[in-house]
């Protein structure tokens, strides 16, 4: 077996650390290439073909930092939206989430320096619930779809049909009680009238002095 075959220890090698995560400030995002080390990338900011792609960016960056940034965004709603739907949750394990693909976009190629910055800027947009706490950001994604629209709409109207029919339930009792007070007072005056006009029977018979 030669020493450059696919099948070598140093090739298997290359392979296995190509899978991994690199470090990122050996990343260009501009031409979408990681380098393993720092002579790697210096190479690379060396090569025609990154002088070329700079001198695009350097014509209109403002274009390139705003798609960046909309893409970022995409992707990390993407995953926030599908794996935990609506639940509070931690940003940085989403974010982390995100960066585990070898091939996501980079924060510091967007407008956000910071991932606090932008959580910061979801809650203002709001497209997240977002608090701060002691262990930092934690999000919740606002579901504004067709569909979950139509289901709060239902859950509102099922609410307020619930509502109605307990004021109505509250108003038939109120009236019941009502009923009940004025039937018990008129029993009652006529009781007492009854017992004003009965002699009792320990007074005796009734005598009268010549």
């Amino acid at each position: 077996m030669g020493k450059d075959g696919f099948l070598t220890a140093k090739a298997i090698g290359n392979r296995i650390k190509s899978k991994g995560l690199l470090k990122l400030k050996f990343y260009c995002q501009v031409c979408e290439k990681a380098c393993r080390d720092e002579n790697g990338f210096k190479c690379h900011t060396m090569s025609e073909s990154h002088q070329r792609q700079m001198l695009l960016v350097a014509e209109n960056p403002a274009k390139y930092v705003d798609s960046y940034s909309d893409q970022f965004k995409s992707d990390f709603l993407s995953i926030l939206s599908r794996r935990h739907g609506t639940k509070r949750i931690f940003a940085n394990q989403v974010y982390q989430e995100y960066i585990s693909d070898r091939e996501h976009l980079h924060m510091n190629a967007t407008k956000w320096t910071s991932l606090s910055e932008f959580v910061k800027y979801l809650g203002r947009e709001s497209i997240c619930h977002v608090d701060e706490t002691e262990k930092g950001w934690y999000i919740t994604w606002i579901d504004n779809s067709p569909k979950a629209l139509e289901r709060q709409a239902a859950i509102q109207k099922l609410e307020r049909a619930q509502k109605d029919d307990d004021d109505r339930e509250q108003q038939q009792l109120q009236k019941q009680i009502d009923r009940a007070s004025k039937l018990a007072e008129e029993r009652g005056l006529l009781e007492q009238k009854s017992g004003e006009l009965k002699r009792e029977d320990e007074q005796g018979k009734i005598k009268l002095n010549m």
